[in-house]
């Protein structure tokens, strides 16, 4: 992330309380929900340090707008958010990219990732590091990036991957059950 001054505001959903920051040149952080307002504070700070809280522009509001009808449930595009991936790498802004043409209910799998950005399948474990590591969950939906076979794999938003299957479930996605730890031996 660029080291430029950063703003930022904590606001209110159906799905509880977010936080976005923001640089002249984009978004730059977004806090998946928590319970309470200085918890999602206190965890984007600890990403933008150098943030202040401040009325967000017209460009940023309409992006909390947003976050807002789709914790409630509504279907919502965020492709053509101006995001500030300053910080990261070339392969990272490459995978951001592709998964942000994931769209509402609809899943890909960190292997079909690497594959779709001609990569080999050893990069698969790359995608899953560059998923774990968006500045920007949600706006780029690294949650609908699931493990080989369609396994939900990791989330490292606070309630971690039954925060993913939430947000899945929200946009219609039914994820197979797990299969069960012994199979029946048909007798």
């Amino acid at each position: 992330m660029s080291q430029a001054r950063h703003s930022h505001c904590i606001f209110e959903t159906a799905g509880g309380f977010c936080g976005i920051a923001w640089s002249a040149s984009g978004i730059a952080r977004f806090q998946l929900p928590t319970k309470d307002e200085a918890e999602t504070e206190r965890l984007l700070l600890r990403r933008v340090s150098s943030s202040g809280r401040a009325v967000p522009p017209p460009n940023v509001a309409k992006t909390i707008e947003a976050v807002k009808r789709y914790f409630a449930g509504d279907a919502v595009d965020f492709s053509d958010v101006t995001l500030d991936l300053g910080g990261q790498d070339d392969v990272f802004r490459d995978i951001y990219a592709a998964a942000r043409k994931i769209g509402w209910g609809h899943t890909t799998t960190y292997g079909a990732l690497a594959k779709a950005l001609g990569l080999g399948p050893e990069a698969a474990r790359e995608v899953g590091q560059a998923m774990a590591k968006n500045p920007v969950a949600l706006i780029i939906p690294c949650h609908r990036v699931l493990a080989a076979g369609g396994k939900l794999g990791g989330f490292s938003a606070p309630g971690g991957s039954q925060s993913k299957a939430r947000m899945l479930e929200l946009e219609g996605v039914k994820l197979a059950p797990a299969e069960p730890a012994q199979q029946s031996l048909g007798f």
